[in-house]
């Protein structure tokens, strides 16, 4: 397992997943160790996914200073690894969360950006961001499967602030687009992963600027590719389509029956998507 050291002195671990050029892959969570994604339905067969622990997650280490989980203070890891992989550019993936670090470190670094893919990426970093509303939107989609009225209720714990922790794990069928023993297994494995400290520091007070992201991100001169679930909630795709305006030559893809984490829901689909698409 390689490890770099951050410009802060905390060590951060990647994971190297298959072979080819490099993809450098961002998780969500947020805070959510890399394992998280596999071989992200089979991409390790035709790039090097090079997969990050964010600081504090998997098997990087815990930083000295917490306020450094923040989403703007993590663009500097990032480039970290860039430069410790001897890259002039990179081609960048990030999922879900992790969309918000990707964009800052687009907005900071654009010339080191060769190609950008969001899957089910947040834009709080924009200033756009899912709802409670839009929960419930995509929510609806789902009423006809047998799981929806025990979940629903546990989700509507959730949207008061009473739900217990039997009721989150209720909820993790809404985030797939198929509720089987992959995602089953899949979704067993997040508290584990994730760091619940830096999760709460991720998108702390002053962690985005949208005003200044999106003015330096109007003149992004790399492919940008959302790729959007059609039954995600976070974002809905006509929220990843709003987002797509704001980046210049961006291409939105809505992966039919797919949920917040596509390359489980129709692997292959995913994988061709993503392949046609980067450089």
């Amino acid at each position: 397992m390689p490890v770099l050291t951050a410009p802060d002195g905390t060590p951060l671990a990647y994971h190297l997943v298959g072979k080819g050029e490099p993809l450098l892959c961002l998780p969500g969570g947020p805070m959510r160790a890399s394992a998280y994604f596999g071989d992200l339905g089979g991409m390790a067969a035709h790039r090097q996914l090079i997969q990050l622990d964010l600081r504090g997650t998997g098997d990087s280490g815990i930083p000295t200073d917490p306020a450094t989980y923040r989403c703007d203070r993590q663009v500097d890891d990032v480039e970290a690894l860039r430069a410790h992989l001897g890259l002039e550019y990179v081609d960048v993936l990030a999922h879900s969360a992790a969309g918000d670090l990707a964009l800052l470190y687009a907005a900071r670094f654009p010339a080191r950006i060769r190609s950008l893919t969001l899957v089910t990426g947040r834009a709080r970093a924009l200033g756009i961001d899912f709802t409670e509303a839009h929960r419930r939107e995509a929510a609806a989609l789902r009423s006809a499967e047998p799981w929806f009225p025990d979940a629903y209720r546990s989700y509507e714990a959730a949207w008061a602030g009473t739900a217990t922790d039997a009721d989150w794990d209720a909820i993790a069928p809404f985030f797939y687009g198929r509720w089987d023993a992959a995602a089953k297994e899949h979704a067993a494995s997040e508290v584990a992963q994730t760091n619940e400290e830096a999760a709460e520091r991720y998108a702390s007070a002053d962690a985005f600027d949208p005003a200044a992201a999106r003015a330096a991100l109007a003149s992004l001169d790399a492919p940008v590719l959302l790729l959007a679930g059609e039954r995600d909630s976070g974002p809905l795709p006509r929220v990843a389509a709003e987002i797509a305006t704001l980046l210049p030559g961006a291409t939105l893809t809505v992966q039919p029956g797919a949920g917040h984490f596509p390359w489980l829901d129709d692997p292959e689909r995913f994988t061709r998507t993503i392949r046609d698409f980067l450089p």
